[in-house]
């Protein structure tokens, strides 16, 4: 189904309206493909739609979502682009992370805590641009090299790929 507030699509609906139109538990999976940066420019707004997501979606479902890095010109130069989404920012929303976090003595804020969400990012590729094929040629499929260039110069990433599983118990 494909959901969206303008357009022609299956459901017109705008994801920052609460609450959304789906049962509890009753959504098997979630493809947010160039979608969740431009929702929840407020905070509160962002939380909501991530307790959405969690309140609709039946355990151990996924929720696939693609993004543009948030240091690349296809993130920085789009003004619908509200949030920058990022792996990292994606774990604050695991209690079990939240809790690691809290015996180590870290300053993470413990989002799936406080908000009573859970969910563990089981997968997370990174699509390399076509600036980043260009220079490293045979070395482009090395990860680390990636994340270590990538910390330095900006584009060398298009797009990340993360998958999200929703844990909560069987009902």
């Amino acid at each position: 189904m494909n959901v969206d507030k303008f357009g022609a699509p299956d459901l017109t609906f705008d994801l920052e309206t609460f609450p959304w139109p789906w049962q509890d538990d009753s959504v098997a999976e979630v493809q947010l493909t160039h979608v969740l940066e431009h929702l929840g420019q407020q905070t509160t707004t962002y939380l909501r739609i991530i307790q959405e997501l969690y309140r609709i979606g039946q355990a151990n479902s996924l929720i696939h979502i693609t993004v543009p890095h948030h240091r690349h010109d296809n993130f920085v130069h789009d003004p619908t682009h509200v949030r920058a989404i990022t792996p990292s920012g994606l774990e604050l929303f695991s209690r079990q992370r939240n809790r690691d976090w809290q015996r180590q003595g870290n300053a993470n804020t413990p989002l799936g805590l406080t908000l009573d969400v859970d969910f563990d990012l089981v997968r997370t590729n990174l699509v390399g641009s076509a600036l980043w094929f260009e220079r490293y040629g045979d070395r482009a499929h090395d990860v680390q090299l990636l994340l270590q260039e990538s910390a330095l110069y900006n584009n060398l990433i298009e797009e990340v790929q993360m998958q999200w599983r929703v844990v909560k118990p069987l009902r």
